[in-house]
């Protein structure tokens, strides 16, 4: 199997489409076409299927990927075992994060790591969740930030690691106007019938929801779709819904408009990692040392909030 036409499958794969990733890879789609049909012709299978909003990979296509995106990720660090050999260690980190995160715990860790290296080329790329092992096992990636709320299952490790970096509880979030504001306790049952907002289907906070939903044999409605939780707090602090919202998302909040409480008999969290290869880069590693300290701070402060208005 040609590992250039392996790289041109995953290329191809992470773009979401045969023209977007000829021009990453700086040939002609043509071309691209003609090297994944000897691919196909190799394993004697089809791997991709296209359609008019681009392509997506079959079964066997989802199954050679994962396996390529580990083998462009050895090729790529024993290119690098090379360089460091030689004393020409790589003087670029690119890291994919979601909004909160990148909002909330990166920007201190870049400053930090740019002070130490100043002529480090840093990068920093979107990615919501469950998106990005794959860019990390190719090292397309050097570090994924990533979560997984309570009721929703992590993605296989696909040749990566994954350490845990902080364990973010999740707060019921009232309009201070609510009829519940003054309540002392608050049971997901209490709130049956209320306007929630959250995700849309498949968004993991909305999976948390209906998970505990579930657990509690409720039927929760939810009003408001958004998985961002500016617009989230905008809704709430406006006195409209309710809403489940990261401890460390409303360390940043003072809004006398909003109530803060802890749900009674349940203990929904926003789990929070960093993946990367097996075997990081001296500075890649830097990078994860930095992360976890931060993280560790942020958990300490996001479990010793007082529930009550923020």
């Amino acid at each position: 199997m040609d590992a250039d036409r392996l790289r041109v499958l995953v290329e191809v794969a992470h773009a979401g489409s045969i023209s977007a990733a000829a021009l990453r890879l700086s040939v002609t789609p043509s071309a691209l076409s003609q090297q994944l049909s000897k691919l196909e012709r190799a394993v004697g299978v089809r791997l991709l299927d296209r359609g008019p909003g681009g392509v997506r990979p079959t079964e066997a296509g989802e199954v050679l990927v994962r396996h390529g995106e580990r083998v462009l990720g050895e090729l790529r660090d024993a290119e690098d075992a090379v360089r460091e050999l030689l004393g020409n260690t790589p003087e670029r980190i690119a890291l994919g994060t979601f909004a909160t995160a990148g909002a909330l715990l990166v920007p201190a860790v870049l400053a930090e790591f740019r002070q130490r290296h100043p002529t480090v080329r840093l990068a920093l790329l979107d990615i919501e969740p469950p998106e990005g092992y794959g860019l990390v096992a190719s090292r397309e990636l050097d570090l994924l930030i990533t979560h997984r709320y309570t009721g929703v299952t992590l993605p296989p490790l696909g040749g990566t690691r994954r350490h845990r970096l902080l364990t973010d509880p999740l707060r019921l979030v009232l309009p201070a106007g609510h009829r519940l504001a003054g309540a002392e306790r608050i049971t997901l049952a209490d709130l049956a019938g209320e306007e929630w907002i959250s995700g849309s289907s498949g968004v993991p906070n909305r999976v948390c929801l209906q998970a505990l939903a579930a657990r509690t044999r409720l039927e929760l409605h939810v009003a408001f779709e958004t998985r961002d939780y500016g617009v989230t707090l905008g809704l709430l602090g406006a006195g409209v819904g309710v809403s489940l919202v990261p401890a460390s998302v409303l360390g940043a909040v003072a809004d006398r408009r909003l109530v803060v409480r802890s749900l009674t008999g349940l203990a929904p969290v926003r789990e929070v990692y960093v993946v990367h290869r097996h075997r990081p880069l001296p500075l890649t590693a830097e990078v994860v040392r930095l992360l976890t300290a931060a993280g560790a701070k942020m958990s300490r402060q996001a479990h010793g909030e007082e529930d009550g208005t923020p």
